[in-house]
């Protein structure tokens, strides 16, 4: 079928989280102590952003409770979650309940937040806010980091959660 004759209008949001979905991502969790208690979230629409300054992104929607949250701090602990962190992914993720009822976290003293056995962590201070569209794009700066590369990443693709197949570079 001819891509011309198969195109739809955006104005539908289930065809738009559709095409969306085709573009497969990691997974961060975006975590912080604040004043003794645990907030956090995990996002898809994490990326690398620029090295000079060492900068990363996120979108995060208008609607959200938890990022209010998140920005208070004045450090946010960001995880980049291995392909073992299906369950942590949808725990962070959860509308209700603790979502941080068995999840092994590190607390750093100037409150950023790190779950354990992640491929990377970063630990970033907020940089700038964009507003676009539903969203706003929040602007990471990177202030220290840990990583261990050879730890396969959660992929999110199309609604669901995969590992890389295989371990052989193209």
């Amino acid at each position: 079928m001819p891509v011309a004759s198969s195109l739809l209008p955006t104005a539908d949001p289930v065809q738009l989280r559709r095409a969306f979905g085709c573009f497969p991502s990691g997974v961060a969790a975006l975590c912080v102590d604040l004043d003794g208690t645990l907030s956090g979230m995990a996002v898809s629409s994490f990326t690398s952003v620029s090295l000079d300054p060492p900068l990363v992104s996120v979108c995060m929607a208008h609607t959200s409770t938890t990022w209010p949250e998140l920005r208070r701090a004045p450090f946010i602990g960001v995880s980049i979650l291995g392909a073992d962190h299906t369950a942590a992914c949808r725990q962070l993720s959860s509308r209700t309940g603790d979502r941080f009822a068995g999840l092994e976290t590190e607390r750093m003293a100037d409150g950023a937040v790190f779950v354990s056995g992640a491929s990377a962590w970063l630990e970033c201070t907020v940089a700038d806010e964009i507003r676009a569209g539903d969203h706003d794009i929040v602007v990471l700066r990177v202030r220290a980091l840990a990583a261990t590369p050879e730890d396969h990443p959660l992929v999110f693709h199309s609604s669901k959660f995969f590992r890389l197949a295989g371990t052989n570079e193209l």
